[in-house]
């Protein structure tokens, strides 16, 4: 592990993912293109799921598929590196084995006695649903960040990424990560991840933005967080203001960057809004929206770790959701066929 550069923190999860009928999401009260965490009410969803769909199982979170994303498109081993939670288990193996096998180090906590955390992926006309059972995800806490073995990766690395469903598990952690990376120069990336993290973990999150000098969000998230502060929706206007919070390492300026699905990406960098249109693609094409945005992010962060320019780790953003979306789930072809500029 000792090639990390980028280090990842999330709750990771086994998806488990199917198409499903209006009829089904009616039935457990899920709106189309939201996600949550799961209720009582919720957990039968994922034996129905297998008992009466074809579902896929694939690696999931949203920091992990953005991590294996960007250690796909490097194409080099062991230059990323995820943590998080995971039960003694055979989802937990298998989570293990598809991560190492995109070439990503992954000293998962291992906790023995709750289960790995699922995620049911409901797609329905190419809008995913997303129903969370953290399971043994919930159970990651700060000790093991602070265990030397993590400690000495977080000394290698220079970039660092998590996502606001952390902070529904150990914001603790994350705080300590952005913490370092202040001190030290190093950057802290940071999605929003869901507008329910904004709407009831904004305290964890208020605490956090001072030490994110890459933010990400959707339009939704953007909007839901404008509307939170009061500033109305307009979604350059919530990206200025973001960018223009208070930061703890004030040499490096907030980058703000807002995906609006195959509308522009909007970013907000030194004062100056930038907008970058992303790959066209024909709607038989798109098989479902499922990891557009982790997988977006993962492209970034494989330019970055690659030192590549902002505009060119955009582009990168945009190549690998084009790939993602044509496939079932955050899956991705074996080769990738992007070619960064010299």
């Amino acid at each position: 592990m000792g090639d990390v550069v980028l280090l990842s923190f999330g709750n990771p999860l086994l998806d488990i993912s199917a198409h499903v009928e209006e009829s089904f999401l009616e039935k457990y009260e899920l709106k189309t293109g939201t996600a949550l965490l799961a209720e009582p009410k919720h957990l039968p969803i994922y034996d129905e799921l297998v008992k009466n769909f074809k579902v896929d199982y694939v690696p999931g979170g949203a920091a992990l598929n953005s991590t294996r994303v960007a250690s796909w498109l490097i194409g080099k081993p062991n230059k990323c590196a995820f943590i998080g939670c995971v039960g003694k288990d055979e989802n937990g193996n298998i989570l293990r084995q598809e991560t190492e096998r995109f070439g990503v180090v992954v000293p998962f906590l291992e906790d023995e006695t709750t289960p790995t955390g699922t995620c049911g992926v409901l797609i329905r006309d190419k809008e995913r649903t997303l129903c969370t059972n953290l399971g043994a995800a919930n159970k990651y806490n700060i000790s093991h960040l602070h265990s030397p073995k993590i400690q000495e990766i977080v000394n290698k690395a220079n970039l660092f990424y998590g996502t606001g469903y952390f902070l529904t598990v150990s914001p603790d952690s994350a705080l300590d990560i952005g913490k370092h990376a202040a001190k030290t120069g190093k950057t802290f990336l940071f999605n929003l991840a869901a507008p329910f993290v904004i709407q009831f973990f904004f305290e964890q999150l208020s605490a956090l933005l001072p030490y994110v000098d890459i933010l990400f969000s959707n339009e939704s998230e953007a909007a839901t967080f404008g509307e939170k502060m009061g500033w109305g929706t307009d979604i350059r206007e919530i990206a200025r203001k973001i960018g223009e919070l208070p930061k703890a390492n004030q040499n490096i300026s907030r980058t703000v960057i807002f995906t609006q699905g195959p509308k522009a990406t909007v970013v907000f960098r030194r004062g100056v809004i930038s907008e970058y249109k992303p790959i066209p693609l024909p709607p038989s094409e798109i098989v479902d929206l499922n990891g557009a945005g982790d997988s977006f992010v993962g492209g970034f962060l494989a330019g970055l770790v690659l030192g590549k320019k902002e505009e060119e780790c955009i582009h990168a953003g945009h190549y690998c959701a084009s790939e993602v979306i044509r496939r079932s789930g955050c899956t991705l072809p074996e080769k990738p066929a992007f070619e960064w500029k010299a």
